[in-house]
């Protein structure tokens, strides 16, 4: 294959990375906590650690992990939300030789049951706040140990009993709960710290994280990443990142904000991990979607880098305070999880001076696969050229390629691909093809330039009287209407046409109608692209990265 994309590389990009550089990812992370022990590592309710600290609590929390009895490569599940805490038993599951599983603190006692018993977890640390809900299903998995965390354990004496009482009683977030062999969070690090952390023999073929997906399309698999995979993702994005990091005015130490959830891969690697390889810190941000208190917290800090998805910056633009903050130190904004509209991004360059980067990639992917130039200077619409050492082929449905400028299906190959899914031959098969390309479930086309663009996803592609519509560009349109806040489009059955669009919006404007809509729709889109039904609603359902569920829309009409 010709790597067209190369020859649109910003300067001083490598077309390839040097994964052999490090062991494992923990040799990785111990090189940064050494390098950067002096630096403020997270931030977190105006509590700052070091990467000092960090260093020392993880090694105590995987002491404490050890004496469990763990055998090497055991899964560990952490289900907690953005608390100081999680960077901390991430790195401890590392180094002490286990497998991280990220769980979304939100989940149901159904959806936890099935990842802890599908991942075959023996242990979790979980925020109180969430414990009622492994109450419920500890029994029915294989979960031996308990680690139990509260929102005050690392914010010191008074301060941290202050919020505990506070989250408890007033703001009544704790439900109640019974797991009588849990140990508490700072129990674990004060018993880890009477004996030493023993080192274990990790290779890049170890696994390091079981990172769960595909739960809004069937049953929730677990991409299985190794340690390869991961340092492969931080390496790649690290030399994405250097023209813009380099360019004047430069800034060390950086300060990053970290809204995205950590047990999201985006998160993990765009915040945690490139945060730790780059001695920056994190700004934690446990509740995003409390927008005035992101706000203020913001306000405390002159940061540099905010990866975010369209949602998120949508959000922060419509709050008024958000343009009053301090954005002379931004230097790059990704945009990932879903596609960026163009009406956000332009008013983002706007309000900040500083244009939104889209990437695009997977939980299988590590995330990134492919990212525009971080140099740009203005929102493009593009996901952006392959990373180093990445290839990204556009296949028809016989997985033969495409003439360049035609769609079809977004495949990628690189050192970041997962090894497959947990225990999931069958399903690891659907979508890996024999020369190692793995399947995205996205059309896109690419250009004569090697940069990448995503039509839309296979299934949620709407077919009316023979014509493709895609939702992605109906969307884009309509949240550029001022009267817009939120929308998203499906497909729904039609009796003539087969299927027509349908158009959900959350309005800005509560004056909007939907003559006035279906008037802007006429203006813009060709006949049977246009919405044929429009319903407003108070909300969208969305994932916990604020990814919208267009499939929840599709099968509430489906059950109607």
């Amino acid at each position: 294959m010709e790597k067209i994309w190369l020859k649109s590389y910003p300067e001083g990009v490598p077309a390839q990375i040097d994964t052999s550089q490090y062991s494992s990812l923990v040799h990785l992370l111990e090189e940064s906590f050494r390098k950067f022990a002096t630096r403020n590592a997270y931030a977190c309710m105006d509590k700052i650690i070091t990467y000092a600290d960090v260093d020392d609590y993880s090694r105590k929390f995987g002491s404490w992990l050890q004496g469990r009895g763990l055998k090497k490569g055991a899964r560990v599940a952490v289900m907690m939300p953005n608390v100081l805490q999680y960077p901390i038993v991430v790195a401890g599951i590392l180094r002490a030789g286990y497998t991280v599983v990220n769980v979304n603190p939100l989940y149901t006692p159904r959806e936890l049951e099935h990842q802890l018993n599908d991942s075959g977890a023996e242990a979790i640390i979980i925020l109180e706040n969430f414990a009622t809900t492994l109450e419920q299903v500890v029994t029915k998995t294989k979960v031996k140990h308990i680690v139990v965390a509260s929102m005050g354990d690392l914010l010191g004496g008074a301060k941290g009993l202050i919020v505990n009482f506070v989250v408890r009683n007033v703001k009544k977030m704790v439900p109640a709960f019974s797991l009588p062999n849990a140990t508490r969070f700072n129990q674990a690090i004060s018993e880890g710290g009477r004996s030493a952390l023993k080192a274990v023999d990790l290779t890049q073929d170890d696994i390091a994280f079981l990172q769960y997906t595909g739960g809004t399309t069937g049953v929730s698999k677990g991409a299985t990443l190794t340690h390869r995979n991961i340092i492969a993702n931080v390496l790649q994005n690290d030399a994405w990142a250097q023209p813009a990091l380099r360019s004047e005015p430069k800034i060390d130490p950086l300060t990053m904000v970290c809204a995205l959830p950590l047990y999201h891969i985006f998160a993990l690697t765009a915040c945690m991990l490139m945060g730790t390889r780059w001695g920056a810190m994190n700004i934690l941000i446990p509740n995003p979607r409390d927008i005035p208190g992101f706000i203020k917290e913001l306000q405390k800090y002159k940061f540099n880098l905010l990866p975010a998805v369209n949602t998120l910056y949508n959000g922060l633009l419509n709050n008024p305070d958000f343009a009053k903050l301090d954005f002379s130190g931004l230097k790059i904004c990704n945009g990932g999880g879903m596609a960026v509209q163009q009406a956000v991004a332009d008013k983002w360059l706007k309000v900040t001076g500083c244009p939104i980067v889209e990437g695009y990639g997977l939980s299988e992917t590590a995330p990134s696969a492919t990212i525009n130039p971080a140099t740009a200077h203005e929102f493009s619409g593009m996901i952006g050229l392959p990373i180093p050492s990445t290839e990204v082929a556009i296949l028809d449905d016989d997985g033969k390629e495409v003439s360049l400028g035609q769609p079809g299906e977004i495949a990628i190959r690189g050192p970041q691909v997962m090894v497959g899914y947990w225990n999931r031959p069958d399903e690891t098969a659907k979508v890996m093809t024999p020369e190692g390309y793995f399947k995205t479930g996205d059309v896109g086309v690419m250009d004569e330039r090697g940069f990448v663009k995503i039509v839309d996803r296979k299934k949620d592609m709407i077919l009316v009287s023979g014509f493709n519509v895609y939702p992605n560009e109906i969307e884009g349109v309509v949240a550029a209407h001022p009267g817009v806040l939120e929308c998203a489009c499906v497909g729904v059955p039609d009796a003539n046409s087969g299927e027509a669009v349908k158009l959900f919006v959350v309005r800005k404007d509560p004056s909007l109608t939907v003559d006035q809509l279906m008037d802007y729709c006429k203006e813009q889109f060709t006949g049977y692209k246009k919405p044929k039904y429009i319903e407003f609603r108070e909300d969208l359902p969305k994932t916990n990265v604020g990814k919208i569920l267009r499939r929840e829309l599709r099968d509430e009409k489906k059950a109607a």
